[in-house]
């Protein structure tokens, strides 16, 4: 496979991961691999109730409290499904909300620069 396949079945494993463990698929996603790493951008992932509740503080901080809550409960699942797509060892896997623009990065790291290969 080409980069580019690649980066598209690592987003297509992402937002069904996306879809059937936080409830919800993004509007838009990217997929980047450099070298060791691969970095996911998803845009419009917020329900309509979460972009309410982001209207203010204590919902902008129940919204990351959630989502991190579910990520974290969830991340190996997501990693294996990588893992199906690109057969290396996934060293990390880290994600971040930004509820004022309706973007979640997810960063994977590994035990193997894929751009070697």
């Amino acid at each position: 496979m080409t980069k580019g396949q690649i980066e598209a079945k690592i987003s297509e494993a992402v937002s069904k991961f996306e879809i059937e463990y936080m409830g919800r698929g993004p509007k838009q996603i990217k997929t980047i691999i450099t070298e060791d790493f691969i970095v996911v951008r998803l845009i419009g992932f917020l329900s309509p109730t979460e972009k309410r509740l982001a209207q203010t503080k204590e919902g902008i901080e129940l919204i990351k409290k959630v989502r991190a809550t579910l990520f974290e409960n969830a991340k190996e699942d997501l990693a294996n499904l990588i893992k199906q797509v690109i057969d290396v060892d996934i060293a990390g896997i880290y994600s971040d909300v930004n509820t004022v623009n309706g973007e979640k990065v997810i960063v994977i790291t590994l035990n193997k620069n894929l751009e070697k290969n």
